[in-house]
């Protein structure tokens, strides 16, 4: 019997690890399921598979889902089916990935139990809603809607990234000009004012000329120091809430960071109750996709009141991190016992709104990008100008 460390969720939806002696990976996760955990990932010993998974991009995995999907639905086996996946030309780390997850299926694993072993590819939302599938008898149904899922969550991202493109293109010229000026015009007017007294934006203009010319190495060190400082705070703990609830109090853009979890966390789980998997469960997986610390921590408030016997709506509510209307819909549907139905109408309602809101912010964030940059160019030319101008009037 070999040794195999676990990840696990208990049906609270809380995280259980450990180590188990058995025969085989299978065996592992039948013994979990017997003691009511959801297993996340199983490994033999410290050994850990390859990441192939590495540079395969989101909506390739969608693609492959789909695929997989239709070929059940089609009537054709699953084993025959990842063997055709292997050879449809997916990328060659996905394709190696599935050939791993076919010989695993192949030697009496389940769909779910072969694809807990590629975190690196398939998250525990994926592996959720196929384990689902497989013990309801509608895999290719779940398939088919956690492809679609993927590809809504993946539009929404590339329409976001896509929105933020201009914006961070104006501003990476803008600094690289600024910079330009800073090295190269400033430093020649500066024997130009060696006796008289500067005012302090021309100090400050040199001042900064010197630390990029003559000091760029400690220049380039101050920066990287700051970077990583600012990176392992917001990595923490309570510096990733801080910056979360500085983000949320942003006119407008701190309403779209909202609507854009809001949207993730009613589209998972919605999707995930729709393929049969718990409502704890779905909570613990759809609290990690909104992408936001506090709004997480309202909806883990909110899965122990549902733990209780309570509804869902009401923690909602006091979490403040949900409109009025959002909740007072989630609780009508709870009544109606339409609660997966209802957070997708949600979710694609949302997404439309959202949508037009960064359309919104995308404008305004340029205009006020252009007016930063002619803030700091009248701070230049102040700092250039205003000592000539004393000159001149020393001289008459």
């Amino acid at each position: 019997m070999a040794k195999f460390h676990y990840i696990a969720r208990a049906a609270d939806g809380g995280q259980v690890t450990g180590v188990m002696e058995a025969d085989s990976e299978p065996a592992v996760a039948h013994a979990l399921d017997e003691r009511r955990l959801f297993p996340v990932r199983i490994s033999q010993g410290m050994q850990r598979r390859r990441r192939f998974g590495e540079s395969v991009k989101l909506r390739e995995i969608g693609v492959m889902f789909a695929q997989l999907a239709d070929m059940l639905a089609a009537g054709i086996p699953l084993l025959r089916a990842l063997d055709t996946l292997s050879r449809v030309g997916l990328p060659r780390g996905l394709t190696r990935v599935v050939v791993l997850v076919r010989e695993d299926v192949a030697a009496g694993q389940t769909l779910a139990d072969a694809m807990t072993k590629h975190p690196e590819l398939f998250s525990s939302l994926h592996t959720a809603m196929i384990r689902a599938g497989e013990r309801a008898g509608f895999l290719d149904e779940a398939l088919g809607r956690l492809a679609g899922f993927i590809e809504r969550q993946d539009e929404l991202r590339f329409k976001v990234r896509g929105a933020l493109i201009y914006p961070a293109l104006l501003s990476c010229f803008g600094l690289v000009v600024l910079t330009g000026v800073l090295v190269v015009l400033v430093p020649k007017f500066k024997p130009f004012f060696t006796n008289i007294q500067l005012p302090t934006p021309t100090l400050v203009l040199f001042a900064l000329s010197d630390l990029l010319v003559h000091k760029l190495p400690l220049a380039l060190g101050l920066v990287v120091l700051a970077v990583v400082a600012v990176r392992s705070l917001l990595r923490s703990r309570l510096g990733g809430t801080v910056w979360d609830r500085w983000q949320m109090r942003i006119p407008l853009v701190g309403r779209v960071l909202k609507m854009v979890g809001i949207t993730r966390f009613c589209r998972v789980l919605g999707t995930m109750l729709a393929n049969g998997v718990p409502i704890l469960q779905a909570l613990a997986i759809g609290k990690d996709a909104t992408g936001s610390p506090v709004m997480a921590a309202g909806i883990e408030r909110a899965a122990e009141s549902v733990k209780g016997g309570n509804t869902l709506a009401g923690p909602l509510k006091t979490c403040a991190m949900f409109p009025a209307d959002i909740v007072e819909m989630i609780a009508v549907a709870e009544e109606s016992n339409q609660l997966a139905k209802v957070l997708v109408q949600i979710a694609e309602t949302v997404e439309r709104r959202t949508a037009r809101q960064v359309d919104v912010a995308v404008r305004l964030m340029e205009p006020a990008i252009l007016v930063l940059l002619a803030l700091a160019i009248g701070f230049v030319a102040v700092g250039l100008l205003y000592p000539m101008f004393i000159m001149s009037q020393t001289l008459q």
